[in-house]
C-alpha cells in the first residue's frame, strides 16, 4: 500500500509550485525511494503545515455546474454557493423623500452669518435680494395694434398703446386707443391712467381715469379687470361713467394661435354697450358696435412683429341709425398692414 502511495506521488511530482484552480500543489521527491520514505513519514507524523496536507485533487468530484450559472460563485470559506442574483442590489438604491421637511431643518440661528461677515455687510445683502428677487419694478410698454387701414372711399389708420410700471402685485397702468382716415380730423381718441391690483394668478384689478380728446373732451371714472382667461384668451373688459352721468362698457378679447414658433395667426373680438342714447356721440343704447379681425404676424424677434389681415366692423341698433344720418356706412371692411411690438 505504500510503494502504490509512493508511485502516486511521484506521478504528480513537479518540480516546482503547480497552480490548479488557484490552488498550490507542493513539490514532491521524483525519487521512489525518497517517495516510500515521504509517505512513511507523512503516515506517522501530523503535519500541520497547509502545504504538506494538500492532497491530490479529484476533479471529477466537483460541481461544474455551478460554474455554468450566471450569478452563482463558490464561496471560499464555506464551501457553498453564494447567488448574488438573491442579494437584492435593486433595493439598495435610495428613495427619493416626498414628505415634508425634518423638524430639524431649519432649527439654526436665522441671522448665522451675521457673525462671519458682519450685520451691516448681511443687511445690505439682504435688502438687495428683496429688490432683486421679488421687490423690484419693471416698465413694459407695448404696440398692440399700430396699423394702416384700406377701405372703400377713405382709407384710415389706428393705434392701440398699453403699458405699466410696477411690480408683481401693483402698477401703475396706461392705455391709449385712437382712429381716424386721413385727411380728415381724427375720429376718436383716448387716454387711461389706471391703478392695477393683481387679484388672481392671472387677473389684475383696475381701477383710475379715462380722458377723451376727441370726438369731444369727456372725463370718464374707470372700473374693470385685465388678464388671461382659461384657454389662453387675453381679456380686457371695463365700465366707464363720464362727467355727464353717461355709463358705458367694453369687452375686448384675443387668441394667439401659433402655426410656428415665429407665425401667429390672432383672432380678435370687441364689442361696446351703453345704458342710454348718447346722440352728441353718435352712440345708441344696449349694444352699440362690434369689432371682430382675424389678424397674421411673423415675428422676426420677439420684441417686433409685421402682420396683415382683415377687420370688421358693424354699429347695431341706434348706433347705426347715427351713422347713416351722418352719412357714413354701418358696416364697414377695413384690409390691415401693421406692427406690432414691445420693450
Amino acid at each position: 500500500m505504500k510503494y502504490m502511495i509512493a508511485l502516486m506521488l511521484a506521478g504528480t511530482a513537479t518540480p516546482a509550485f503547480a497552480q490548479d484552480h488557484g490552488h498550490s500543489m507542493p513539490m514532491q521527491p521524483a525519487d521512489p525511494q525518497d517517495a516510500e520514505e515521504a509517505a512513511e513519514e507523512e503516515g506517522s507524523a501530523e503535519d500541520t503545515s497547509p502545504t504538506s496536507s494538500a492532497m491530490p485533487m479529484d476533479h471529477s468530484q466537483m460541481d461544474h455546474g455551478s460554474m455554468d450559472r450566471p450569478g452563482v460563485v463558490e464561496d471560499q470559506t464555506t464551501g457553498g454557493e453564494m447567488d448574488h442574483s438573491a442579494m437584492g442590489h435593486e433595493a439598495m438604491a435610495m428613495d427619493i423623500p416626498s414628505g415634508p421637511p425634518l423638524a430639524s431643518a431649519g432649527s439654526g440661528p436665522a441671522r448665522a452669518a451675521d457673525a462671519i461677515w458682519g450685520v451691516e455687510a448681511m443687511r445690505e445683502s439682504r435688502e438687495q435680494l428683496r429688490d432683486e428677487q421679488g421687490g423690484q419694478k419693471y416698465f413694459w410698454f407695448q404696440g398692440d395694434r399700430v396699423e394702416y387701414r384700406a377701405r372703400e372711399g377713405s382709407d384710415g389708420y389706428l393705434f392701440d398703446l398699453q403699458g405699466y410700471y410696477g411690480g408683481d402685485l401693483d402698477k401703475f397702468w396706461f392705455k391709449s386707443e385712437g382712429e381716424g382716415s386721413f385727411d380728415e380730423d381724427i375720429e376718436s381718441v383716448e387716454v387711461q391712467a389706471l391703478y392695477s391690483r393683481a387679484i388672481a394668478p392671472f387677473f389684475d384689478f383696475q381701477a383710475g381715469l379715462r380722458q377723451d380728446f376727441a370726438p369731444m373732451d369727456r372725463t370718464y371714472a374707470v372700473i374693470g379687470i385685465q388678464g388671461l382667461a382659461p384657454y389662453l384668451f387675453e381679456v380686457d373688459a371695463a365700465a366707464f361713467l363720464s362727467d355727464k352721468g353717461d355709463l358705458t362698457a367694453r369687452i375686448e378679447a384675443e387668441l394667439d394661435q401659433r402655426i410656428t414658433q415665429r407665425l401667429v395667426i390672432q383672432p380678435r373680438v370687441e364689442a361696446s354697450f351703453s345704458a342710454q342714447d348718447v346722440p352728441e356721440l353718435g352712440i345708441g343704447a344696449g349694444l352699440d358696435t362690434v369689432e371682430a379681425g382675424l389678424r397674421v404676424r411673423y415675428h422676426f424677434v420677439r420684441e417686433f412683429a409685421p402682420y396683415v389681415g382683415i377687420d370688421q366692423e358693424w354699429r347695431i341698433g341706434q348706433s347705426a341709425d347715427y351713422a347713416r344720418a351722418e352719412g357714413e356706412d354701418p358696416s364697414v371692411t377695413n384690409y390691415v398692414v401693421g406692427i406690432r411690438f414691445w420693450f
